[in-house]
């Protein structure tokens, strides 16, 4: 009979958050709103294609060789070419930041063109204040030049590589960068969700009453954790065919895991949540605190810009606690590389791990009294 009277509490406290939900509007915009926007906004501003990188040329040789090379580059859909005779007038567009980096044709190109000295063939100017991109510059020049000779028959000292790319064979960042966006956005709403839930319930007094009555902690924290439960699944399943359908990432896994994936980090997200409103009891700290605790370390830590492997060693130790991490690396697997359960398993037990923690924590600071 009791368990009977404690699943009908459990019910009614369910019922209650899901109307709450129905006449709050903001929860709403949390859910369903928030998650186009800012899937949109890291699918189109976040890349790290590399294309279009405006170069210069100096042109220093009018050589037939010289000018098949200039069109080489030209013709490059990775460069936006400026080309010049002078020198300095190239050199002026790098300081004046218009170009970020450019390439030099010696006078004596044809020459050593005949006396086959291929090396240092052509000198290639870069912007060091910004390392990705110089490095990107020299590496798709020596690109060029090496396809163009290949294209004259000449044979260079350079050993030539027959390289084939899984899984994101065009080499797009974003058909990694959305799925893992997804992660982002998602921590973001699973905590902003259930951050404000008890917050919101102790600046209306209403949080008195529910602890006036026979209601457990366990199931005043169920009460909460499960309608936002559904919503924010509901959203998670919203953005990855949005991801999809909208912005045609390939999606080679099965519909079955996504969910299993999902369902595993709505846990530690919301607990996250609700160990935050629980703790900060005013709903403009919990709102901040959940968008520093939750946002800043996904972006920066979780793998999803910043590989984690090449960060400091005692960094890689934090993120271990992080359920995005896992939760990226496993929603970019089932996007691009399909049903891969031995990578799955581990880490949804990390992420159940996790989220058993924290609202085991949440429940141990929530109080049934009013001190």
């Amino acid at each position: 009979m009791s368990k009977i009277i404690k699943g009908m509490r459990l019910n009614a406290l369910i019922y209650k958050e899901i109307l709450q939900i129905m006449r709050d509007p903001s929860a709403i915009v949390i859910a369903f709103i928030l998650p186009i926007v800012l899937l949109f906004l890291f699918a189109t501003a976040v890349s790290l294609d590399i294309k279009q990188v405006p170069i210069g040329i100096v042109q220093s040789s009018n050589s037939q060789d010289a000018n098949t090379l200039y069109s080489a580059f030209k013709g490059s859909h990775y460069f936006k070419v400026y080309s010049g005779r002078d020198r300095e007038q190239v050199e002026k567009l790098l300081i004046d930041d218009v170009i970020d980096g450019f390439v030099v044709i010696p006078s004596n190109f044809k020459t050593r063109l005949v006396n086959k000295d291929y090396n240092g063939l052509v000198q290639v100017i870069t912007d060091g204040t910004q390392p990705n991109t110089a490095s990107f510059v020299t590496n798709y020049t020596k690109n060029v030049v090496q396809s163009w000779l290949t294209n004259k028959g000449i044979q260079s000292k350079q050993i030539p590589i027959n390289s084939r790319v899984w899984y994101n064979p065009d080499i797009e960042s974003k058909q990694f960068l959305v799925p893992g966006a997804i992660g982002i956005v998602m921590t973001m709403i699973g905590t902003m969700l259930t951050a404000l839930v008890i917050a919101r319930e102790w600046e209306r007094g209403t949080m008195e009453a529910l602890l006036s009555t026979p209601t457990s902690i366990a199931e005043i924290l169920l009460g909460k954790l499960i309608p936002y439960f559904l919503l924010g699944m509901i959203a998670t399943l919203m953005s990855a065919m949005l991801a999809q359908w909208f912005f045609n990432v390939p999606f080679q896994g099965s519909w079955f895991a996504l969910i299993c994936i999902s369902a595993a980090f709505m846990i530690p997200a919301l607990a996250q949540g609700l160990l935050i409103s629980t703790l900060a009891k005013n709903q403009f700290i919990a709102s901040m605190v959940a968008l520093l605790s939750a946002f800043l370390p996904a972006f920066l830590l979780s793998g999803f810009l910043f590989e984690v492997d090449s960060m400091p060693f005692l960094i890689r130790l934090l993120t271990e606690i992080l359920a995005v991490k896992y939760f990226i690396t496993c929603i970019q697997a089932v996007f691009l590389t399909g049903d891969v359960w031995a990578l799955f398993l581990p880490n949804i037990g990390a992420m159940l791990l996790i989220g058993i923690v924290l609202f085991a924590i949440a429940f141990k600071k929530t109080h049934k009294s009013l001190e």
